[in-house]
């Protein structure tokens, strides 16, 4: 028997055993921001990543995918600058991560190899290394595994992010047993810390996301999990369809809880709360998107199969027309159905039907009589469901994406300036 519960407010984080968190301003971000954040994981973690899809890989996306093939998963701490993303730097862009690594793993007395490397913001920028190398040592030696430290590794990765991102959770397993027959009962802590705000896009994207957790598992486990929970929640979510170079997801598992992944019944449990973690972040994420004022939970059924209702939703979602329509709470129906007819899929329109938090909009692919009040009046509010029947089989997609504003302009015209 199990129970578990999710905490999303980063006022109320669990910290899983085996994890201490750092941060500090390396002088990286003109702004003088902390710009500079460490964890440290117990002796005989292990991990697993998914990266960026884009063709155009930063250089610690490089160093970190390579290490965790040559050490079998092994991760001994994390490193992550913000305001660079050392990428389109060329080899010199890789030594200067692997130098990073290399001091940290000096001071740390591990192989550089298990120091994982992780950097956002201006692409094309030199790492300026020198200064995080000088920083390290401080860095590491105010480590702790107190809620503030991990508070301040969140605070520390943000680039555009106008607050923290983080979800936890813990569930407990029962058992019987006992030196006098009572139950047994042992804790699994998993602790989710996130950075996104723009260039948000399925199969990953401008985001940095890091999970620690003291459940035991191997390399291969935590890989099958993980992608599971990403593609429920972080794959599913939209803000302006552009993939970033740097994009990461990180979960790292110290072992502390003394609970394995494959233990009865842990497995499912543990899968649970990863997937409610992984939700809480996509959701903090695109509710912080840049200049965002309307959160769309756009579901899609009646779809032949997943991919084909992902294929409708992202097309839906990345329609300029239809974002700056929610930007205006605008019940513009026929800026979707256009978005819809054009997603490369065999629809037939006259079996699409569309609804606006809950109200019929669109008919069999044709205008219906509907309250345009009420209609604005919903999609004017902070979130909004819209959803589009197919008509064409039983599969079911839930996607989160946004309006685009002028907020969202201004912030990404002078981004590097």
């Amino acid at each position: 028997m199990s129970s578990s519960t999710v905490r999303r407010s980063p006022e109320k984080i669990l910290v899983p055993r085996g994890f201490f968190f750092s941060a500090l301003a390396a002088g990286i971000k003109a702004s003088g921001r902390p710009d500079l954040a460490f964890a440290e994981i117990a002796a005989g973690a292990l991990g697993a990543a998914l990266f960026t899809t884009n063709r155009v890989v930063a250089a610690p996306v490089e160093v970190g995918r390579a290490a965790l093939v040559a050490t079998g998963g092994r991760v001994r701490a994390v490193i992550v600058n913000s305001g660079n993303a050392n990428c389109a730097t060329g080899p010199a862009g890789i030594q200067a991560c692997e130098r990073v690594c290399r001091e940290a793993a000096k001071i740390l007395g591990v192989p550089p190899s298990e120091v994982f490397p992780s950097s956002t913001g201006i692409i094309g920028a030199r790492l300026p290394d020198d200064k995080i190398r000088a920083k390290l040592p401080r860095l590491i030696a105010e480590r702790s595994k107190s809620v503030s430290g991990a508070r301040e590794f969140a605070r520390a990765i943000m680039t555009t992010d106008t607050r923290p991102k983080i979800g936890s959770a813990r569930f407990r397993m029962h058992s019987a047993g006992g030196s006098r027959g009572h139950g047994v009962s042992r804790e699994v802590t998993i602790l989710g810390i996130a950075k996104g705000a723009g260039m948000i896009h399925p199969q990953l994207a401008t985001m940095l996301v890091y999970i620690f957790t003291d459940v035991a598992a191997n390399a291969a486990e935590l890989r099958g999990v993980l992608r599971d929970a990403c593609d429920a929640s972080l794959n599913c979510i939209s803000i302006d369809g552009d993939t970033s170079t740097n994009d990461t997801v990180l979960l790292v598992a110290s072992g502390g809880s003394g609970i394995r992944l494959r233990e009865g019944g842990v497995r499912a449990e543990f899968s649970s709360a990863l997937n409610g973690v992984c939700q809480s972040l996509a959701e903090q994420i695109v509710s912080d998107g840049e200049g965002v004022q309307h959160v769309i939970r756009l579901r899609v059924t009646g779809a032949r199969n997943r991919d084909e209702g992902l294929t409708v939703a992202r097309t839906i979602a990345h329609s300029l027309l239809v974002k700056t329509a929610w930007a205006g709470a605008d019940p513009n129906w026929g800026r979707i159905l256009a978005a819809i007819g054009r997603c490369g899929c065999a629809i037939d329109p006259a079996r699409v039907n569309v609804f606006i938090a809950g109200q019929k909009v669109c008919s069999g692919g044709i205008a219906c009589s509907f309250d345009q009040r009420q209609a604005h009046r919903a999609l004017a509010r902070p979130e909004c469901d819209v959803r589009v029947e197919l008509g064409r089989g039983r599969e079911a997609v839930t996607f989160l994406t946004t309006d685009l504003t002028a907020e969202y302009v201004r912030i990404n015209a002078d981004y590097s300036t």
